[in-house]
């Protein structure tokens, strides 16, 4: 298989691709770890973080070293393993995205609306079980909606007209009967994004009654907290509004470079914008960061004689 000409990245954007990997690597690891060696972080939200910050370490490793590949090589072809490799990892990390959303929304209902009986009700067993139903049931459907249905077609054409390869774009070149594709298809999508969207809509309404009755530190709290997870939800409904518009209608008339940018951008700017937006907004963790800092320049200074002692 390979991507229609055009519309792969020219090998004079491969250093700004790199760059973009290495940075979404480097601060996704980074949270992390501060998430998992600072014990004042060991709470629900953090744990949910956790899971979705590992989750942008998964969606960029299925999209960027196929991507570099090509790039770097300036060989435009993907075997047809993995292209299918390529749209199992990238279709999972979307429904996983979504199912993080969605637990963390329901997790700030909890704070936020009934915070006496938080600790209660978000019980470590109940946040492990959480978060593993986040993570089995995605891999789980894509493998058997998206993977096992493509699979099994027999394909008459081999040119992609897309950066990455696309379960929609591949189903498009059968020459097999594809209407079963197409029903679990659509079962697949409105599983992807009806489930996930009912309790944030949930969650978000009783929380706002709560916000517009209750005092300003509520308001406040429910501000500081909320704020992140929505910017982070509207991003990634808009980067997949873009991937599904580019996968499904002619866009001949949009210049190339605008194209590339619209079908990567679910990937690239949420995995670069979540660690960015949680951990400048959320003070625990900008404190974790600080004293992470804080505690080692101290130390290496004085390993090369810089400093005579440090405080603590």
């Amino acid at each position: 298989l390979e991507p229609e000409k055009g519309r792969v990245p020219s090998p004079g954007q491969g250093g700004v691709v790199l760059c973009l990997y290495v940075l979404i690597v480097c601060s996704n690891v980074l949270l992390i770890a501060v998430i998992c060696v600072n014990r004042t972080l060991h709470e629900p939200m953090y744990m949910f973080l956790c899971s979705l910050f590992v989750n942008e370490l998964f969606g960029s490793l299925g999209l960027f070293p196929f991507l570099l590949v090509q790039i770097l090589s300036d060989v435009h072809i993907i075997s047809a393993p993995l292209c299918f490799l390529q749209i199992y990892c990238v279709y999972t990390y979307a429904h996983i995205e979504f199912c993080n959303l969605a637990i963390m929304s329901y997790d700030r209902y909890l704070a936020i609306c009934r915070p006496l009986q938080y600790h209660t009700l978000m019980t470590p067993s109940r946040i492990a079980r959480l978060v593993a139903l986040t993570w089995l049931f995605p891999l789980l459907e894509s493998f058997l909606i998206t993977l096992l249905l493509t699979v099994r077609l027999t394909l008459c054409g081999n040119v992609l007209n897309s950066t990455f390869c696309r379960n929609y774009l591949v189903v498009n070149l059968a020459c097999s009967d594809t209407s079963v594709n197409n029903i679990y298809g659509l079962f697949g999508t409105v599983i992807t994004v009806l489930v996930p969207l009912l309790p944030i809509l949930y969650s978000y309404t009783k929380i706002l009654r709560v916000v517009l009755s209750g005092s300003k530190q509520t308001r406040q709290k429910a501000f500081n907290t909320c704020v992140p997870h929505l910017a982070s939800l509207l991003n990634f409904s808009f980067g997949c509004l873009f991937e599904s518009l580019q996968s499904r209608f002619d866009m001949v008339s949009i210049p190339d470079g605008l194209q590339i940018v619209m079908s990567l951008y679910f990937v690239i700017l949420q995995s670069l914008l979540n660690p960015i937006m949680y951990g400048m907004n959320l003070t625990k963790i900008r404190n974790a960061c600080k004293q992470l800092f804080c505690n080692s320049l101290p130390s290496a200074s004085s390993r090369n004689g810089s400093w005579s002692s440090a405080k603590d």
